[in-house]
């Protein structure tokens, strides 16, 4: 209450007739480190935004949050470059958004006798639970850090960077109201906390140690993320914690369907596992194919479809503390894999697209998805997955040009279709082609223009064939090594 009347956040006025009010509701949150122990207790009071109407008492509600692929992209070049990786907190952040609509709240639970009666509180500030507060926070955010000279990042708007008259670089990035900073320009960096510690009121988090539930370990030879407790909750979550260990996570060359025969199983339950798998496969690329198949089935799933979960755990189980390791060494190019496993989905014979890029020597970004058409031949499934590689090296080439931290210097994309990288490279016009045409002309014109470079890889040495279908224990493990990832807590 005294960060809220501090912060101005109401004032209190007689209810207009012709106005709803917003209630309001205490939530009482326990929060935790890294280590599971007990950081602080935690009030907040939150409006019931549910019960707004749009065009009434809010209009716009989309607000950006970073995205985790430009986060691995700041490790990647952090661990290179030896850059220092701080976080930051603001303190109700929400509450310093101003709102432009006309909001009415009623009293808040126990404050109710505090007041004059038949008073409700007219909103001045954005408060957590409405719809437009995220936009309003972000919006007064940009503003502030533009206004001491901050470019906004046009390939991520969360990213924001400012690059002095001597060429060095300072970074933020905001997810909500969790902040990063990075950069070698360490008197700016000081600089922007002192600024934006008169402008909110701010935590300094020290150096980067648990962000969005991951957990950063750093040495003098890279930086290592993982969601090792995450994982430990999740497996006690689900009764698993002491379940048989499994090598992989699929099954080597298994199919899943709808299987109609198998029994039913609780939707919502089958719905929030899945969930929270996907969440963990942002520092898990091994479970990458595993959960994109049975997040297929959310809407009717069955015994088997729980099974194949059942299976993902087990893995995770055998691997709690494999993480994402950002190693410290001499490349500087931009790479991708890419793979496609043609008409491998037994419902409807769509293909599979599987890609993952490499900034500076370290994975960043990864993907496994159904395609999106019934591809007619192999080539033409490598080739949609081609394009959406080259879309992913597109968008990676437009941060670090923005970073002023990219050599002009093709991108390399590797390919085990022969085929596909023929079509590429030469303009035949044949019944293989015609339907990817828009694709074909998209992919040679990069190549033409030295954005891209198409090499050839053979198939056992494809790391994304992992991200397209189960492969056996010993050739999942290589593929494992060479994506990166490493387990600190495994017995030496």
């Amino acid at each position: 209450m005294a960060a809220l009347i501090k912060n101005n956040t109401w004032k209190l006025v007689p209810k207009p007739k012709d106005k709803r009010t917003v209630g309001c509701k205490w939530v009482f949150t326990v929060k935790y480190k890294a280590d599971g122990s007990v950081d602080r207790y935690k009030a907040r009071l939150v409006a019931k935004g549910f019960t707004q109407t749009y065009g009434v008492d809010y209009l716009e509600t989309f607000a950006l949050v970073a995205k985790l692929n430009t986060v691995r992209i700041l490790l990647s070049l952090a661990a290179n470059l030896d850059w220092p990786l701080n976080q930051l907190d603001i303190k109700n952040a929400f509450l310093n958004g101003e709102l432009e609509e006309e909001v009415y709240m009623d009293m808040p639970p126990g404050f109710e006798e505090k007041g004059p009666a038949g008073r409700v509180c007219r909103l001045k500030r954005s408060l957590y639970g409405l719809k437009q507060s995220p936009r309003a926070w972000f919006d007064r955010f940009g503003k502030v850090l533009k206004n001491y000279g901050y470019s906004q990042g046009q390939a991520d708007h969360t990213m924001f960077y400012k690059r002095s008259k001597e060429g060095k670089l300072a970074i933020l990035i905001v997810y909500v109201d969790d902040i990063i900073l990075t950069g070698d320009d360490k008197e700016e960096l000081e600089g922007l906390k002192e600024k934006l510690a008169c402008e909110f009121e701010i935590k300094d988090l020290g150096p980067l140690r648990y962000f969005l539930g991951m957990e950063v370990a750093r040495t003098t030879k890279g930086i290592l993320v993982t969601q090792r407790k995450y994982t430990l909750d999740l497996l006690k979550d689900t009764g698993m914690i002491d379940c048989k260990p499994a090598a992989t996570p699929v099954e080597p060359n298994s199919k899943l369907g709808l299987e109609e025969n198998s029994a039913p199983v609780e939707r919502g339950r089958y719905q929030r596992l899945v969930g929270r798998l996907i969440y963990l496969s942002h520092t898990r690329p091994d479970i990458a194919f595993a959960v994109s198949l049975v997040s297929q089935f959310m809407h009717s799933p069955r015994e088997a479809h729980l099974v194949a979960v059942n299976r993902i755990l087990q893995y995770l189980k055998s691997t709690p503390g494999k993480g994402l390791y950002f190693e410290k060494g001499e490349k500087r190019n931009v790479e991708a894999f890419v793979d496609a496993d043609w008409a491998g989905n037994i419902m409807d014979r769509k293909s599979t697209t599987g890609y993952c890029t490499k900034v500076w020597g370290n994975l960043v970004t990864w993907r496994s998805k159904k395609q999106t058409v019934v591809a007619r031949s192999s080539a033409e499934a490598e080739f949609r997955a081609l394009a959406h590689a080259v879309c992913e090296l597109m968008w990676i080439e437009r941060v670090l040009k923005e970073l002023q931290l990219i050599k002009n210097s093709p991108m390399q994309l590797y390919c085990d279709n022969k085929a596909a990288i023929n079509i590429a490279h030469n303009p035949v016009h044949h019944d293989r082609t015609k339907h990817v045409e828009v694709d074909r002309h998209f992919i040679k014109e990069k190549l033409e223009t030295g954005v891209i470079c198409l090499v050839y890889i053979p198939t056992g040495q494809q790391t994304a064939d992992m991200l397209t279908k189960g492969i056996p224990g010993h050739k999942f493990e290589e593929f494992v090594c060479k994506l990166g990832m490493k387990n600190i807590y495994a017995p030496a």
